[in-house]
């Protein structure tokens, strides 16, 4: 019978498993495999996946919490499970209930496969193809693609996977795409500045055939679909990852100040005006930016009228602010701060990660400028 309540497990996966891994699948590049296994088996990847398929049904503030927390500990941790998130929010959405119940029985990690290389960044504009092997509405679809940036692309066991339209118009289709498709590759593991164990590598399609039943929704409809379903949990999870990141950075510059000694001075660190308010402005910042974090998921569960605009804000506003609290914290800690046993090196280089994922900072705020001026968010 699976945990009702996959949380009452979270805070022992965290610190019996999950920080104590994370040095080494940092240093090694490493997936977390056994991170993510406690994770399934507490039926923590399962948390919103809807009751009648066997998970807890629970939404984005839960699922924010998770990443938030596990951010915390392990980066790398923290964006597999939320991009196995947000590639759920679209199963959920599109009816793709076969996997969904792999989900929730434990068995199954799936992760969104947008980004590509003839495209870059901008997701929203696929050039991989797909076209029909076979007449009539059943038959086979043949995708052709480069993917460029896949998150647990070797360990995942699907992928959302978007393409231009069979035959509709619109700007993209999205299909389910089993990891183990014949024609499908993955070249080359992932050696990254940052977030080092997310195997976020290119994933290539060359004549990979699916059934017709594949498609996630309908045909042309895969931009809307990723704008509602997709989307939003990504932004909303990647800015509550960048919080568990600089809520650790805190306590572990709290931590650092306090121990630390000047012994000619026979005063601790903490006891010097300069660290104090550095550390002063890091707490600022990440209070200041789990605040907005928090409005925004309260006003997407409460259907604000501000929930759209506060989505696009979050990541944009966490991306930066995240990247300001490491450099408080290396320039605090000094010279400790660049070795490794702090901690802090790691998630300074984890915390550049953020402004580069799609959609990057700088296409977030020409979102929130369309936005406001009541502009589409993309040009037709």
């Amino acid at each position: 019978m699976p945990n009702q309540d996959p949380l009452e497990e979270l805070e022992g996966i965290v610190n019996e498993t999950v920080l104590p891994n994370a040095a080494r699948v940092d240093a090694a590049g490493e997936f977390p495999r056994e991170n993510i296994a406690a994770l399934a088996e507490a039926g923590v990847l399962a948390l919103t996946v809807p009751g009648e398929f066997g998970g807890a049904g629970l939404g984005p503030a839960a699922a924010a919490d998770v990443v938030r927390r596990l951010a915390a500990a392990c980066g790398s941790t923290a964006m597999v499970v939320a991009m196995h998130y947000a590639a759920t929010a679209v199963l959920a959405a599109t009816g793709g209930a076969e996997v969904l119940r792999e989900i929730g029985k434990r068995q199954h990690l799936t992760t969104l496969a947008f980004s590509e290389s003839g495209s870059r960044s901008h997701f929203w504009a696929p050039v991989s193809t797909a076209h029909r092997d076979g007449g009539g509405d059943g038959g086979e679809v043949v995708l052709d693609a480069r993917k460029s940036w896949v998150t647990s692309a070797h360990d995942a066991d699907s992928y959302v996977w978007s393409s231009r339209p069979l035959d509709a118009d619109g700007a993209m289709t999205l299909w389910l795409v089993r990891s183990g498709s014949e024609g499908l590759s993955v070249p080359a593991g992932f050696d990254g500045l940052g977030l080092r164990g997310n195997d976020s590598c290119p994933v290539t399609a060359a004549g990979v055939r699916v059934p017709r039943a594949a498609m996630l929704g309908a045909d042309g409809s895969g931009l809307d679909i990723a704008l509602s379903a997709a989307l939003p949990w990504f932004l909303l999870l990647n800015a509550s990852a960048s919080v568990g990141l600089m809520q650790a950075v805190v306590a572990e510059t709290v931590k650092h100040l306090s121990s630390a000694r000047l012994e000619h001075l026979d005063q601790s660190l903490a006891e010097q005006l300069p660290a104090r308010t550095k550390l002063a402005g890091m707490r600022i910042q990440t209070d200041r930016t789990r605040a907005l974090v928090e409005d925004a998921l309260a006003a997407v569960e409460g259907g604000r009228e501000d929930a759209q605009l506060l989505v696009l804000e979050v990541k944009a506003a966490a991306d930066e602010s995240a990247a300001l609290v490491a450099d408080l914290a290396m320039a605090a800690c000094g010279g400790a701060a660049f070795r490794k046993e702090l901690g802090i090196e790691r998630r300074f280089r984890d915390s550049r990660a953020a402004r580069v994922m799609a959609p990057t900072t700088d296409a977030l705020l020409d979102f929130v400028g369309r936005a406001l001026c009541g502009l589409p968010l993309m040009d037709a």
